[in-house]
């Protein structure tokens, strides 16, 4: 299965993938537009310790943490991509406690977030990648 991995050697800390991110989720054209003068909440965050950047995203494992802690079954898991059903989600944060990498995060209406791969919104390649100006984000399968 295709996943999204970071090379942080590459990685510039320029904080676009988390603009293209914020972008995908909102089924609009024109990104500047679209994010004009609102405070984006996306689901890929870039972390920054001394001279090394790189971008924190869901893994979607294996064997997901955070599914198995989700008490009400907000969170599944189909063909390899782990999803989010905001209906179902009751705000208990178990998954984001749950997840050993940080890639799951409250969103602004109180259920979590989290990447899908932008598997609702966008086919084929993840728009976090897409804006990648290095590509230190790359979709690939690997062994």
């Amino acid at each position: 299965m295709k996943r999204v991995y970071v090379n942080e050697k590459w990685c510039l800390g320029c904080h676009l993938c988390e603009y293209y991110c914020a972008f995908a989720g909102t089924n609009e054209t024109d990104m500047a537009r679209a994010l004009k003068d609102i405070k984006i909440n996306p689901k890929i965050k870039i972390e920054e310790h001394g001279d090394i950047s790189f971008a924190v995203s869901c893994r979607h494992c294996d064997e997901p943490l955070c599914v198995k802690g989700c008490i009400t079954g907000a969170l599944t898991k189909k063909d390899g991509v782990i999803t989010i059903d905001k209906e179902r989600c009751i705000h208990c944060y178990t998954c984001i406690l749950c997840c050993p990498f940080g890639a799951v995060s409250p969103s602004e209406d109180g259920a979590i977030q989290k990447c899908e791969l932008c598997v609702k919104n966008s086919a084929g390649v993840p728009q976090c990648v897409r804006g990648c100006p290095n590509a230190a984000i790359v979709f690939e399968e690997r062994g």
